[in-house]
């Protein structure tokens, strides 16, 4: 048998070894693909308050927050539409799940009779209010302006509190991710442009049910308002709104990755986490403890701030053969999430929120869905 030159044989382990060495490079730097979904369009304008249109600027702030992402190396952004065209709604969610997106973010106007004002950021989830639910209605609404909408919709019914409703499983998996989300973006513009906090809430709304991935919905202001729609409008207000966005955008991305640059620079202070809740009854759960997990471990540690890079109000419990971490203890769940989108950012990346009740742990997605009156 006639040995093969070991030219030969190094050139084909080379070329295996950077074979492998190119896939590896290539499963390491998958971009974090984000998908934005300007509201309305075409023959669906959107709100007119005050004379201006809403399809015109949520297509500018979305496309002006694509820009800024898309000069960061590691993003890939997707557009459901980039021009002045209405995209059905049952169409945008899944434009996201086959781009396999990290995240899906839809960007709209509010409006209201009387005047109203803020930002408000929605995950999807059952309504806490009737305010919620109107406002899901009416950006749900859109379908009847689509051919064949009682075909591609199944039956479903915007102004049916049962249809909506129906619509919050899909998305059920996702929640705390898109929750996190939604309080960062939230957080950057009620901080940094000074707008009125409406809160990160939960409704119905279709163009966030199908996503495969953490999806919210973003209210940019109420174009109604005297004050607040002209900033909306003005070149000046969509360009910061845009920057706020995308920054919360970036951030999540960070938080999600081990031993970030944001796990060592917070962008959230615990100051802030006290004063920039405004607790109302629809964010507290009576009877219900809300903490965050930050670890599990055989190693019994004392909790003292220097062991949790700085954490006060750590409390520890032995589950079985574990010692369980927990961070806060509150029954706003606004709050909670906040605080874990702080713990997050000083390094536990995979920290997630329980819920006591009674003295013993029970499911979270159980507490949400059966809310005490």
């Amino acid at each position: 048998m006639k040995t093969k030159p070991l030219s030969l044989i190094f050139i084909a382990v080379m070329t295996m070894f950077n074979a492998i060495c190119f896939t590896t490079k290539a499963q390491n730097t998958k971009p974090f693909v984000v998908v934005l979904d300007a509201g309305h369009g075409g023959t669906d304008v959107g709100n007119l308050g005050n004379g201006f249109i809403e399809k015109d600027i949520v297509l500018d702030v979305t496309l002006q927050i694509g820009a800024i992402l898309e000069k960061i190396p590691d993003f890939k952004v997707i557009y459901t539409r980039k021009t002045d065209v209405l995209i059905d709604l049952y169409r945008r969610g899944p434009i996201a799940n086959e781009a396999d997106a990290d995240i899906f973010v839809s960007i709209h106007c509010d409006a209201f009779t009387n005047q109203a004002h803020g930002i408000g950021t929605f995950v999807m989830g059952v309504a806490k209010s009737e305010k919620n639910l109107e406002t899901a209605k009416k950006e749900n609404e859109v379908i009847f302006l689509e051919e064949n909408y009682e075909e591609n919709y199944a039956g479903f019914n915007p102004n049916s509190p049962e249809s909506l409703i129906g619509l919050t499983l899909m998305q059920e998996e996702y929640l705390d991710q898109s929750i996190t989300l939604a309080g960062l973006i939230q957080t950057n513009i009620v901080n940094n442009l000074k707008r009125k906090d409406r809160s990160v809430r939960s409704a119905p709304f279709w163009v966030l049910h199908s996503s495969y991935m953490p999806s919210v919905l973003v209210e940019l202001g109420f174009l109604t308002n005297k004050q607040e729609g002209p900033y909306v409008n003005s070149k000046k207000g969509r360009r910061e709104l845009a920057r706020e966005v995308a920054n919360g955008i970036i951030t999540y991305k960070n938080n999600i990755k081990l031993a970030t640059s944001g796990a060592q620079n917070p962008v959230i202070t615990e100051q802030e986490i006290e004063e920039a809740i405004k607790i109302s009854e629809e964010d507290i759960y009576k009877g219900v403890d809300f903490k965050v997990q930050l670890a599990a471990s055989k190693r019994k540690l004392e909790t003292k701030p220097q062991n949790f890079k700085g954490l006060k109000d750590v409390d520890r419990d032995k589950e079985g053969d574990l010692y369980k971490y927990y961070y806060g203890n509150t029954s706003d769940y606004t709050k909670i999430q906040l605080m874990k989108t702080y713990a997050q950012e000083k390094g536990y990346s995979s920290a997630f929120v329980v819920a006591y009740k009674g003295g013993k742990k029970v499911k979270l997605s159980e507490v949400l869905s059966t809310k005490d009156n």
